[in-house]
């Protein structure tokens, strides 16, 4: 038990680390050795919890995202404002990790497998959740119709973001607001 609480704190540990460098120094600044001497702990009690810095990275975004998750325990009672509203909580509360997430997402996973396959379940998942509330809400649609809106709607906030990323002055809010009208 004590073992299991010290990995747990561990990793708490590493987890804050990762937090706090990413929003002094970035991505760049966010290397293997900063995070274990921000964390206190040595690079084996790293790799002993993530398999890469990636995917550290990784949880510490999903973290940010399930935080504004407005169905966290997956009911199935979340609607596309309520999503759609999440994704603008994401993005605006921390851009920082929504620059690293939309980094990894379009670019990070293509030389490591692992990764690419956990930012496309991830993706497959939040398009699921979009489809269907879009299909609650639409229940006169046929399922495959439904599925392609909420998909849709998905990829229109994925560009969106890129976008608000790209271009400080552009309305993201104000876009993705527009989106459900």
């Amino acid at each position: 038990m004590a073992r299991s609480r010290a990995g747990i704190e561990t990793r708490r540990r590493i987890l804050d680390a990762i937090r706090e460098l990413l929003a002094l120094k970035g991505p760049e600044g966010t290397t293997l050795k900063a995070i274990c001497d921000q964390a206190d702990v040595q690079p084996g009690s790293f790799y002993n919890l993530f398999e890469s810095k990636e995917q550290a990275i990784l949880t510490v975004v999903r973290e940010a995202i399930e935080a504004v998750d407005p169905d966290p325990g997956h009911e199935g009672i979340d609607t596309m404002a309520d999503l759609v509203q999440a994704y603008i909580r994401f993005m605006e509360d921390d851009p920082s990790l929504a620059r690293i997430y939309i980094s990894i997402a379009v670019g990070g996973g293509v030389s490591d497998t692992r990764l690419e396959g956990r930012v496309r379940r991830h993706h497959r998942e939040r398009a699921a959740r979009f489809a269907d509330a879009f299909a609650r809400e639409h229940s006169d649609l046929p399922k495959d119709r439904a599925r392609r809106r909420g998909e849709l709607l998905l990829a229109a906030l994925n560009g969106l973001a890129l976008s608000g990323l790209i271009d400080d002055e552009f309305d993201f809010r104000g876009h993705a607001l527009e989106l459900l009208h």
